[in-house]
């Protein structure tokens, strides 16, 4: 009889468990692309999230605002440039995740351009785009945020309620006396821990990019103008006349090689009539005189 009763209390835990901790969270799933923390509308102040006492559910005191940004600039030198970003990231307490550069060829010359991924503190990113404009001519300016303050919430309190399915499954599990009870607990607590860590996982990522605001600085020179027939030096525009004057050899030899074939068959074809009509043309001037 005892047996039964805990067989059966175990499945009805079982089931409980699983119909609780299967709602999903709305919009938990979503993102922003790249990110930052704001403290509060109305405030600068560094976002914090009260702790939890007893059975009291967590409260975030302020908002979580992720913001990204996207600058591009025109530089005079993408090196300099690029170095004056990096040290002003750093005065604002941040850092260059990522950077990339290219050369860019045309017809005029060479020129540099790139991209860096910046992160800041969140109470910095206002006072950081407006100083990063300064780094060059700006032709693109580009903010977001997302508030993520209802997601922190809601993955805080379904961790708060899967963590204590976690500990009563643990229980359950020392107490399981038989092979069915031990595997049926066992399945609800790998499920219950496996939702735990994916939930701590989108937490930690949330307040990660809550925490550093994201700016994206693309920074490009200036194209050079198209060349001009002057610009070029006198033994380049030597050598690119000589090279011409063998270029066109070649075009005539080739046009020959086309034309001769054409002009052996066609011009013996109008020689041949053209012969024998001049002397038929003869021979009647001769019969009529």
């Amino acid at each position: 009889m005892d047996n039964r009763l805990r067989l059966f209390a175990v499945a009805l835990l079982v089931v409980l468990a699983g119909c609780t901790g299967g709602a999903n969270m709305g919009g938990a799933d979503g993102g922003g692309e790249s990110v930052s923390m704001s403290a509060d509308v109305t405030g600068g102040e560094e976002v914090e999230q009260a702790g939890s006492g007893g059975d009291e559910l967590p409260q975030v005191q302020q908002r979580a605002i992720i913001k990204n940004g996207r600058l591009s600039l025109t530089v005079e030198q993408f090196n300099t440039s690029r170095d004056d970003a990096e040290a002003l990231a750093e005065s604002y307490g941040g850092y260059v995740s990522d950077s990339n550069e290219r050369v860019v060829r045309q017809s005029g010359g060479t020129y540099r351009a790139g991209e860096l991924v910046v992160r800041v503190p969140s109470e910095n990113f206002s006072a950081f785009v407006a100083d990063a404009k300064t780094l060059g001519e700006v032709e693109h300016v580009d903010t977001s945020s997302e508030d993520v303050t209802d997601q922190l919430v809601d993955i805080e309190a379904r961790l708060s309620n899967l963590r204590a399915q976690r500990d009563r499954l643990r229980e359950l599990y020392e107490d399981a006396n038989t092979t069915q009870d031990v595997l049926a607990v066992e399945r609800r607590l790998t499920e219950v821990q496996t939702e735990i860590e994916r939930l701590e996982a989108r937490q930690e990522s949330l307040e990660d990019r809550a925490a550093l605001s994201t700016v994206r600085i693309s920074l490009s020179e200036r194209p050079p103008g198209p060349a001009q027939w002057y610009d070029t030096p006198v033994l380049e525009a030597f050598s690119e006349s000589v090279n011409g004057v063998f270029v066109t050899l070649r075009a005539m030899v080739v046009a020959f090689a086309y034309a001769a074939p054409y002009v052996i068959v066609f011009g013996g074809l109008f020689a041949l009539f053209g012969g024998g009509a001049v002397v038929a043309g003869r021979a009647a001037l001769k019969r009529i005189s």
